[in-house]
């Protein structure tokens, strides 16, 4: 009977891969985010509407992805508090292309990320 020792090549790609995929390197599409609700990871799209929720509980900023609201498939979410951080206003980037980092989380149905400050969030 002859022994066959496996490849290792699909194990150290299979680490390579997970290792980028933890380091947040794999770029998600806004469109897809709802594949990986309760992952951290990098999120990007065109922010098609954006609205500041002033004279809602906390003040959101809501940035929408991968379409206006209501039919957007993603959405970035800033607590008032943290809107000093940003130089720019957020809602007056939308026509812009971003990439977010951290935990995508699912919102109303929707994948959503919370940001706390511009190093999140990069202009692409």
């Amino acid at each position: 009977m002859r022994f066959r020792v496996p490849s290792l090549l699909p194990l150290l790609l299979a680490a390579f891969v997970g290792n980028a995929w933890a380091q947040g390197d794999a770029k998600i599409a806004a469109t897809q985010a709802s594949e990986f609700v309760g992952q951290s990871g990098k999120v990007c799209g065109k922010i098609e509407s954006a609205r500041y929720a002033e004279n809602t509980d906390g003040q959101p900023t809501f940035l929408h992805l991968g379409a206006p609201f209501p039919k957007h498939s993603f959405q970035v979410r800033i607590w008032g508090k943290n809107r000093q951080r940003f130089t720019t206003p957020p809602e007056t980037l939308v026509g812009f292309e971003i990439c977010v980092s951290g935990k995508i989380v699912a919102a109303s149905g929707r994948a959503e990320m919370e940001i706390e400050s511009p190093s999140a969030m990069l202009m692409e």
